[in-house]
């Protein structure tokens, strides 16, 4: 290997975190039998049918593996949904394996050394991919959307979209602008429910989508805003009251992304309390369980009322 190979595959190797195409390798200066020898050897290791090389024979780190998954991908390929936002800074939402996006169409070869996830997209191009990011990742509001879109669980894509923005890495007008650009996703109408939320343009919202979701489900229909005096004598409002078939009274309050602000977190804490100590039956739901029609809601609101049987739901 001649010394100006040498050097310019030194340089790849640290900009790449010892993971590279062999065709980066061959326009490094490489031949082709110099670079077999090195895997023959037991220098290097491959993977991919050989199209990526790893330049070290020891186990790949997390980094690593996340490269060559895109890698192996071609030129139009980058690390997406839950990987993608992990590594742009969001926390608790890891994904068990490497998650790749490609163009539909796109042929990918099968991977002995990680086991990766490749998602086809029609919308996805070389511009969607963050410019400065190794290894390559589409952006952190393109990860979000997908991923929340790509998950089967509604209550799944609901919490990945909060989290972006409680954890403060966007805000819901951004995560709204590419959910818009995505089209017909899965959980579109939910997600646009909640991002409503969250930026709290919708205070009465949940509310309206709480009647819906009674009628749905075979509940009584909900008396909104009942006056109620605390241990204090302040008014205060609660959101929903429900009477069941024998007079159980259950009062219901809807958290929405506001209620996390710390002032509203503690002035429902003290509403809560009232309520326990006048022995009232409370229940506190996110709001985007009510959006996502949430079965256990349904069950444990079912339960507080002393209904029995099966929940009769109707069609939306």
């Amino acid at each position: 290997m001649s010394t100006g190979a040498a050097d310019a595959v030194v340089s790849l190797n640290e900009r790449q975190g010892g993971v590279v195409r062999r065709q980066q390798l061959l326009a490094c200066g490489l031949a082709e039998w110099q670079i077999d020898h090195l895997v023959a050897a037991k220098a290097w290791q491959v993977d991919a049918g050989g199209l990526v090389v790893i330049l070290h024979n020891g186990p790949l780190t997390t980094l690593q593996m996340q490269a060559l998954a895109v890698l192996a991908g071609g030129h139009v390929c980058a690390l997406a949904a839950r990987t993608a936002a992990a590594n742009a800074g969001l926390k608790g939402w890891e994904a068990q394996l490497v998650e790749v996006v490609v163009p539909r169409g796109t042929t990918y070869p099968a991977l002995g050394l990680v086991e990766v996830k490749v998602h086809e997209s029609r919308r996805f191009t070389a511009e969607d991919i963050h410019p400065a990011a190794w290894p390559p990742r589409v952006r952190l509001e393109r990860a979000v959307v997908d991923a929340a879109a790509w998950s089967l669980r509604p209550r799944t894509a609901c919490g990945l979209m909060a989290a972006a923005v409680q954890q403060r890495l966007t805000d819901a007008d951004r995560l709204r602008d590419v959910l818009h650009n995505a089209g017909a996703v899965r959980h579109r109408r939910l997600l646009e429910s909640v991002l409503c939320d969250i930026s709290g343009g919708a205070q009465a919202m949940s509310e309206i989508d709480f009647v819906r979701f009674c009628a749905r489900n075979g509940l009584p229909k909900p008396i909104l805003q009942v006056v109620r005096r605390d241990s204090s004598g302040r008014r205060r409002y609660l959101d929903a009251t429900l009477v069941g078939p024998g007079g159980r009274v259950v009062r219901v309050e809807i958290d929405g992304a506001l209620h996390l602000l710390v002032q509203t977190y503690w002035s429902d804490m003290y509403r809560g309390n009232d309520l326990s100590i006048a022995r009232e039956t409370a229940l506190r739901f996110p709001s985007f369980v009510i959006h996502a029609n949430d079965e256990a809601a349904v069950a444990q609101l079912r339960a507080a009322l002393g209904l029995s049987g099966p929940a009769k739901t109707t069609a939306a």
